[in-house]
């Protein structure tokens, strides 16, 4: 009698058990596939978007700050290598007699005011203005450079980000959901109608979760101290994303379309090909070398005291002009060794443009490769994998109420539902990751439609 007991109490208890894991197991089946978020509160801190942090990051990112500040200062260059060099005033005391130093002793003693000019030979200093202008112009495309890839690097941070907030999320539903699994197996055992294998095994599926939250966490710490890094925020700053997000991916131009945008957007080869114009300048330049530059100059020669008798009347003053030219010597061992020198700098900025050329081409090819990859693993798992797996699970659980699957198998069939939307999750975001890297090596908007 009391056997009946304990066996009609112990059914009584697996019934109620399996209500349980059956209510629980129905609710995460037909749950939103895709409705995990982060499970940090939103509640005290700012919650940041993607165009939040690209916005923050432009404004306060140190690295583009500094190369604003050089591109100012290389803006200030070409004014002053343009402008004509300082006159020089010069003064002179000639022929004093150093037995008494009397102004009026001797006729040849006077003191002269001079004033002269150096005079570039026509050309030059238009010259070097113009290379100094197209270095500026170059340093402006650099900062452009520099923004792009901020952008590109604060985009991918917080996709990454964005994986492993919702990865946390399937994590702990999939470990909420395995702790009611390893209790329910742990009954069954008690009562005899179930094996002490399921309870370990369900047991070793979760300690395998707990490990996989550590990594996780660990990750996402570590992917919000570089994103903090890129905001100029500190390192221990918290970073909270928003619960919902954009899950449409758009259609790209065609490859040969995003070509021809990158080499009018792409600032790096409008860079380059300043730095080429700026080196044809310097080659003009040198060659202009050849000629010589002119220097003219008046000097003011006071005179003191009086002329001879014979001459009679006060001292005449002097008036003299001057003109100078340096003589262009040496032009082999000199000129035309800086003419080689500034045409072998001009053919170098040449093949770096072709090598760069090829380099955008490269990163506009395997960036649009790599998101195809992701945006069409994205619509397989959105629209095939994930639906098929959830109706796996619930084949398992209408066969597990007759016991015809065993609790491991049910068990498992979950955990791969869940890495499944793992691996969605990671699809959307190595998709946008990828379209950040394709903007960057465009340089700008990719001509896509949605």
């Amino acid at each position: 009698m009391s056997i009946n007991r304990f066996t009609n109490e112990g059914v009584r208890a697996i019934g109620s058990r399996f209500q349980i894991i059956w209510t629980v197991i129905c609710a995460v089946a037909t749950t939103p596939t895709f409705a995990f978020a982060a499970t940090i509160s939103t509640d005290s801190v700012n919650v940041l978007g993607v165009t939040d942090v690209v916005t923050i990051a432009i404004a306060d990112n140190p690295n583009l700050a500094a190369m604003q500040a050089r591109f100012q200062a290389k803006l200030a260059i070409p004014s002053q290598v343009g402008t004509l060099p300082d006159p020089i005033l010069s003064f002179n005391a000639v022929n004093f007699p150093i037995d008494t130093f009397d102004v009026r002793q001797e006729a040849m003693t006077q003191t002269q005011y001079g004033i002269s000019q150096r005079l570039p030979f026509p050309g030059k200093l238009a010259l070097r203005e113009e290379a100094s202008s197209y270095d500026a112009e170059a340093a402006r495309d650099n900062v452009d450079e520099t923004r792009l890839r901020l952008i590109r690097d604060v985009q991918s941070r917080w996709w990454s980000l964005h994986y492993l907030d919702q990865t946390l999320g399937i994590v702990g539903k999939n470990q909420e959901l395995l702790r009611r699994f390893v209790e329910i197996a742990r009954t069954k055992y008690e009562v005899g109608s179930g094996l002490q294998a399921d309870v370990l095994l369900a047991q070793l599926e979760l300690s395998k979760l707990l490990d996989k939250k550590i990594q996780l966490a660990g990750l996402r710490r570590g992917e919000e101290a570089r994103l903090n890094k890129l905001i100029d925020r500190p390192t221990d700053s918290v970073i909270v994303l928003p619960k919902t997000t954009n899950l449409t991916l758009p259609r790209l131009a065609e490859e040969p379309a995003l070509f021809t945008r990158a080499q009018e957007l792409r600032p790096r080869l409008a860079e380059i090909r300043h730095k080429i114009q700026a080196a044809e300048s310097r080659v003009a330049l040198a060659k202009k070398d050849y000629y010589p530059d002119l220097t003219i100059g008046a000097v003011y020669g006071a005179r003191q005291g009086d002329n001879p008798p014979n001459v009679g009347g006060k001292r005449a003053n002097f008036l003299s002009f001057r003109l100078s030219v340096n003589l262009p010597l040496y032009p082999k061992r000199k000129r035309s060794s800086a003419v080689s020198q500034r045409s072998s700098e001009l053919l170098s900025q040449r093949y770096i443009l072709r090598d760069e050329h090829n380099a955008v081409y490269a990163e506009i090819s395997q960036a649009g490769a790599d998101y195809q990859q992701a945006n069409e693993r994205f619509s397989l798992f959105a629209t095939g994998i994930i639906p098929q797996a959830r109706q796996t699970v619930q084949s398992m659980l209408a066969a597990y109420q007759v016991s015809e699957v065993d609790f491991l198998n049910l068990v498992r069939s979950q955990i791969t539902l869940f890495n499944y939307e793992i691996q969605y999750w990671r699809s959307l975001s190595a998709a946008n990751q990828a379209l950040a890297r394709l903007r960057a090596a465009v340089g700008g908007e990719i001509g896509h439609e949605q």
